[in-house]
């Protein structure tokens, strides 16, 4: 079960790499997304 849960999660990792294609996309978005939360809390 917990080799299971494991694949699973590390796929969904994979795939939210490979949706911006490089490490620093993935800093970008990370990025817009801390500053829409901060936006939002306002």
């Amino acid at each position: 079960m917990r080799i299971l849960l494991s694949l699973i999660l590390l796929s969904g990792f994979a795939a939210s790499l490979s949706a911006c294609n490089t490490v620093d996309g993935f800093g970008q978005d990370l990025e817009k997304a801390g500053e829409n939360i901060q936006k939002n809390s306002k």
